[in-house]
Parts: C-alpha cells; structure tokens; sequence
C-alpha cells in the first residue's frame, strides 16, 4: 500500500539551490511516556565521558515511529509501562515564564 500525499500548508523554494522546504499537516504529535509521563531519552558510553551523551527523538508527527519505539523500550526494560499518547492540541507555549 501506498503512503498518502501529504497536504503541504506553505513552501518556501530556494532560487540558487531549488531545494524545497514545505510545512506538511499533520494529525497531531505522538509521544512516547513512561508510567504516563513523559519521558525523554539518551546513550551514554559508562566507560569513557567522549562523546558525551547523545539524546534520542522521543515525539514524532506519525503514530507509527512512536509505537514501534514504546514496543523497543518495553522489550529492552522487560516492562509495559511505556506507552504512545496522542498530543493533538494545547495550549500555546512562548517561552515567557521559563524559570
């Protein structure tokens, strides 16, 4: 089966490169959350600080990403505590009462 055709909301095409940047719907956010919280995730290396850790995605914007990720983590930590919720709206975050 095919992936259907994104609705593109806005494009903005560069003259000198022609690469496309378009803005695509989207039904909502998906999040991984582990006993219904939300989580985020990194890889440290226990035998030597170098790289340092990197931090994985945790959100995405298909529900399929998220439940094949919350399906690894419950194998990985032998538990069903991880789990996908559907963000579909808030309310709109500017920043300002950042502590």
């Amino acid at each position: 089966m095919a992936r259907p055709k994104p609705t593109v909301l806005v494009e903005s095409i560069d003259s000198a490169t022609y690469k496309s940047e378009q803005v695509l719907q989207s039904e909502g956010i998906y999040a991984v959350y582990y006993k219904r919280q939300p989580i985020n995730l990194r890889t440290v290396n226990t035998l030597i600080s170098y790289p340092g850790p990197k931090y994985k995605k945790c959100s995405f914007s298909a529900p399929g990403h998220a439940l094949n990720l919350a399906k690894k983590l419950n194998a990985l930590f032998k538990t069903t505590d991880f789990t996908v919720h559907a963000l579909i709206a808030g309310d709109e975050y500017t920043g300002k009462d950042v502590y």
